[in-house]
């Protein structure tokens, strides 16, 4: 069957694939614009359901805020290479997303696919994406901030993002802070939320270090606890070093402002994921023996 460009054209823009499965979709729907669509569209479900078990470590972090309301969304997606998530398409989807985490604070990454975004779902969005740009996508994770006081929201490099809430202070020392904890990456608010079984452990590491010193026992037992006062200070947004003055603490920088870190969230591309290393050659001959 003879396809005009024009037609292959207007489906390339209508659904992003490329020219070829663009052409051959038209091929079987005989000419008819939707039922290729249609097609694309199960083809991006196929592509999918196959990469789905591709790691996907790449991508990038957004926050989308309405200040009025004082709501704040952060979300992560992720991509398999840096590559595509540096593409238009991908960024737009991303933006997308957020928007929907920011409208409609749904109660999970399964609830959030379901909702809708300029007529279809955020999932059918997904599968769109895959068609285009041939790698697994997946949204990995969205958080929530609700909050009436000053929150400081920052993103670096569209692979860190962070929003920290505080009570007292100002919109300054807010955006500060979260610039400290895309720095330095806190693990805790303070010294009171770290967990008795993480300081424990610590505890019995130092030891386990300290064990060759030549020291009296009650010299020891006060290196111990130094050492540890700076691990849990080190772990801790209060403790730290002031990113932007060395010679304060993060504690001593609220106190002079009277304010108070409520919470923060941090995420960061692909933490917590286990990266395959991929051997470049294998990979290549692995796709031009598939495209035989």
């Amino acid at each position: 069957m003879d396809i005009k460009p024009a037609l292959v054209k207007e489906l390339r823009e209508r659904t992003g694939a490329g020219m070829m499965d663009c052409k051959k979709a038209l091929v079987d729907a005989k000419g008819d614009l939707d039922a290729a669509g249609e097609l694309l569209r199960k083809q991006g479900q196929a592509k999918a359901d196959k990469k789905a078990s591709r790691i996907a470590a790449e991508g990038r972090v957004a926050i989308k805020s309405d200040e009025r309301a004082g709501r704040y969304a952060l979300v992560e997606v992720n991509s398999e290479t840096d590559f595509v998530a540096k593409d238009d398409n991908f960024r737009n989807f991303v933006e997308r997303v957020a928007g929907v985490v920011l409208a409609k604070r749904p109660a999970s990454v399964e609830a959030l696919m379901s909702l809708a975004s300029d007529g279809r779902t955020l999932e059918e969005g997904r599968l769109d994406l895959v068609t285009k740009v041939g790698e697994n996508i997946s949204v990995r994770r969205f958080d929530v901030l609700e909050s009436k006081g000053h929150v400081g929201a920052y993103v670096h490099g569209n692979r860190i993002g962070v929003l920290v809430e505080i009570e007292g202070g100002g919109a300054e020392l807010a955006r500060d802070l979260a610039l400290q904890v895309a720095s330095l990456a806190p693990r805790y608010v303070s010294p009171d939320q770290v967990p008795k079984e993480l300081l424990d452990k610590e505890r019995e590491i130092i030891l386990a270090q300290s064990a060759g010193e030549k020291k009296p026992p009650e010299i020891l037992a006060k290196m111990v606890e130094g050492k540890l006062r700076k691990f849990v200070d080190d772990i801790t947004l209060t403790g730290q070093v002031f990113v932007k003055d060395d010679k304060k603490r993060v504690r001593d920088v609220l106190a002079a402002n009277k304010a108070k870190v409520k919470a923060f969230r941090r995420f960061e591309v692909g933490e917590g994921i286990e990266k395959k290393a991929a051997d470049f050659v294998q990979e290549v001959m692995a796709q031009a023996s598939q495209s035989r």
